[in-house]
């Protein structure tokens, strides 16, 4: 009963926690343990800590014929345990979750595995729920019975995304664009077949380690507590391994003509689908904060984007339209994309492109730039305003290796972002002969 009246105290309070304070907050890095990174923001807002495990364990470490395994490795982690005292079973780590009114759940994006877990930070609650994710990260028991099953229920969403337009058109996008990187891949009927425990038990052992991982925390808990948990979580993972292959670089998307970079998927579909992009800049790049304010008024903002103009609002040929830059530690992409009816899919695309290509040759103006800043400032404090976002923050600064004040600096370097950095950040990055294009659903021309 105490634990119910905490968790509604805790949804109450996070209705009404604000974070304008959370910017100033300053992260803390701890001492390396086991060879993992560890960095710590505290806050006294609410009685709860959050916690985020990034494994250097995602798809892009997944053989071509075993798409997917990454995924299933992380994924499977739920499903059985050893941990000091005995076996955990599905079913037992579900109850223990439940009991603790905690969350302890997994993900895997191309570049990374990540743990979270949410907790009271109530040192008895705390530690049970730190010990038990322990338990799941270090030991997880990969049944064979249970195998079977998450493969049967992968396989059926994967026939159910090859009827969605929206799941085929990011697949195709995928390996247009990454050409023979390995996110190109994607997972498949085949490919999540030939997944067996052994592979499981194998990824596990090669990428699960301390020098792998990067462990992130906010919360209510001080440094030694912070110290605590990281020692908890880590005890029994190894600090590393043999040597991992490294992976092939991403190449820039070459100069190509427009029959070899478009590609026409036919779809039972009342509207086409279009995507259009080409590989970009990493987190880390000086020209992120450029990318990030043009793109804004690009197609990043909503309405008020130059791309919603265009298409929308002059010509009506889509509802939505949008651009952004997806960059991440290793590999960054530029993506735009629409959907409209079949009959005026190249009339979409030609003005979506023309559109794209007068920003990069053009640029902004400097009524759209100062709109652009003081959007995206003024937006900043939603970024932050609750534990789960600040932890988004703090995780994405310490896997893309960012200044530690990144948060307290950003809208400072928003604001100096100028029409000049903007026009050449795009035509450094950017260009409309190495766009990829991809059309799914449009009647033949």
């Amino acid at each position: 009963m105490k634990i119910l009246k905490a968790l509604l105290l805790i949804n109450i309070l996070g209705l009404g926690a604000m974070g304008s304070a959370y910017a100033i907050l300053p992260i803390e890095k701890l001492d390396s343990f086991k060879g993992a990174q560890a960095y710590l923001v505290q806050t006294k807002t609410l009685p709860m800590v959050d916690i985020e495990v990034s494994i250097d364990a995602g798809d892009r470490y997944d053989p071509s014929a075993k798409s997917g395994l990454a995924t299933m490795t992380a994924g499977l982690m739920h499903y059985g345990a050893r941990s000091d005292k005995a076996v955990l079973s599905e079913a037992q780590i579900a109850d223990e979750i439940a009991d603790l009114g905690a969350n302890i759940g997994f993900s895997v994006s191309g570049e990374r595995a990540t743990m979270r877990i949410r907790s009271l930070s109530r040192k008895d609650l705390r530690e049970r729920a730190v010990q038990l994710a322990s338990s799941m990260l270090s030991a997880p028991m990969y049944d064979a019975k249970i195998l079977v099953r998450e493969k049967q229920r992968m396989t059926t969403g994967l026939l159910e995304a090859e009827t969605k337009p929206e799941s085929v058109l990011e697949r195709n996008f995928r390996k247009t664009v990454y050409g023979n990187y390995p996110l190109a891949f994607s997972p498949s009927v085949q490919s999540v077949a030939n997944v067996s425990v052994s592979d499981l038990q194998q990824f596990h052992k090669q990428f699960y380690r301390g020098d792998r991982m990067i462990i992130s925390i906010v919360g209510d808990v001080s440094r030694a507590e912070a110290t605590e948990i990281i020692r908890t979580l880590l005890q029994k993972i190894p600090e590393s391994g043999p040597e991992i292959a490294k992976l092939p670089e991403l190449q820039r998307s070459p100069i190509e003509p427009l029959s070899q970079r478009e590609i026409n998927i036919p779809f039972d579909s009342q509207q086409a689908h279009i995507a259009m992009g080409m590989t970009a800049v990493t987190r880390s790049n000086p020209d992120y904060f450029p990318l990030l304010v043009g793109n804004y008024i690009l197609g990043g903002g909503g309405f008020v984007s130059r791309l919603m103009s265009e298409v929308r609002e002059k010509r009506g040929l889509a509802y939505s339209v949008f651009s952004y830059f997806a960059p991440g530690k290793d590999v960054g992409i530029f993506q735009a994309g629409l959907q409209t009816k079949n009959d005026q899919a190249t009339l979409a695309l030609e003005v979506m492109s023309s559109t794209i290509e007068n920003f990069i040759a053009k640029g902004a103006t400097q009524s759209e730039l100062a709109a652009a800043k003081s959007n995206l400032i003024n937006g900043y404090p939603l970024r932050i305003d609750n534990n789960r976002k600040l932890l988004d923050n703090v995780s994405s600064i310490a896997w893309n290796g960012l200044p530690l004040d990144t948060m307290e600096t950003w809208t400072l370097k928003v604001e100096a972002v100028t029409l000049d950095q903007v026009s050449a950040a795009f035509q450094k990055y950017l260009a409309m002969d190495r766009m990829k294009i991809v059309i799914l659903g449009a009647k033949n021309k």
